[in-house]
């Protein structure tokens, strides 16, 4: 029998990091099986789900850009979170399941939550940038912690109120030219700070001294608005946090194992060399 598998889908993939992680984790823990990045266009998803039922070597695929709403039309069911968030991120096909069953999964919530596990944001005040399909993860996350308020800044507020009552969230929206961030924690999911696009020009002076600032971007690692956080003294969570955080829960839906405890620095110093 062929060594099991999972892999990445997307259109472009080359990028995806999620390869390195895997690979990392199986080695780790010693499990003979592989994980790919696999260049899948919008056209060939009938065809590369026609194909991945009859594998019985394959585990599943993480999912990454354009194909993450697309690829609903080829589940045979789905978890919660990814009928709230409206996207899957993690398919798994059953091992039991003669007709290759596949069920959809959205990792992201969970891996944006992993670092702020010990965090209690219950009364505090909450800031999100941005209104992408990130956001809709990240508020989706942050609405079960039953915080006092989630502002929610956008470009475009009537986008941002569209993912909250779609949510069924109580929060609020402003524009990003009225952001005062006197917020407890403070999240961007947007591009802005991202390599190649503008920067996100915030003063953070308002925010309390325990604040946190957490960038979901990792291209670089360390933004502009990262780095205002550190001089300020602030807690900075940057993108490889949540990237690894939806990475581990993925790796235990394909292996059925839990990635290695006391390894998150090896693996940052892989993922960023």
């Amino acid at each position: 029998m062929n060594r099991p598998y999972a892999e990445v889908i997307g259109d472009p993939i080359a990028h995806s990091k999620s390869p390195l992680m895997h690979q990392f984790w199986l080695r780790q823990l010693g499990i003979d099986a592989d994980y790919r990045a696999t260049h899948v266009p919008t056209a060939d998803l009938p065809a590369y789900f026609t194909d991945r039922r009859r594998d019985p070597a394959w585990r599943g695929c993480n999912v990454t850009v354009p194909h993450k709403s697309a690829v609903l039309e080829y589940i045979d069911g789905s978890t919660g979170d990814v009928g709230a968030i409206g996207a899957a991120n993690t398919l798994a096909k059953s091992q039991s399941d003669t007709d290759g069953g596949i069920t959809g999964h959205n990792t992201d919530a969970e891996g944006f939550m992993r670092p702020l596990q010990h965090v209690d944001l219950t009364g505090k005040n909450v800031g999100v940038i941005g209104a992408g399909g990130a956001a809709r993860a990240v508020l989706y996350a942050l609405g079960k912690c039953r915080p006092a308020g989630i502002t929610v800044y956008n470009r475009t507020p009537e986008r941002a109120k569209r993912i909250i009552d779609d949510l069924g969230i109580d929060a609020r929206t402003a524009t990003l030219e009225a952001l005062c961030p006197d917020v407890d924690l403070l999240v961007n999911t947007s591009t802005l700070g991202m390599a190649g696009a503008p920067p996100l020009g915030i003063d953070l002076s308002s925010m309390p001294r325990d604040g946190i600032v957490y960038d979901i971007v990792y291209a670089p690692l360390e933004t502009a608005l990262l780095a205002q956080a550190r001089e300020r003294g602030l807690r900075a969570i940057d993108g490889l946090g949540m990237l690894i955080g939806q990475a581990m829960a993925a790796f235990r839906i394909f292996f059925h194992s839990e990635p290695p405890s006391g390894k998150e620095d090896e693996l940052r110093a892989l993922l960023t060399s």
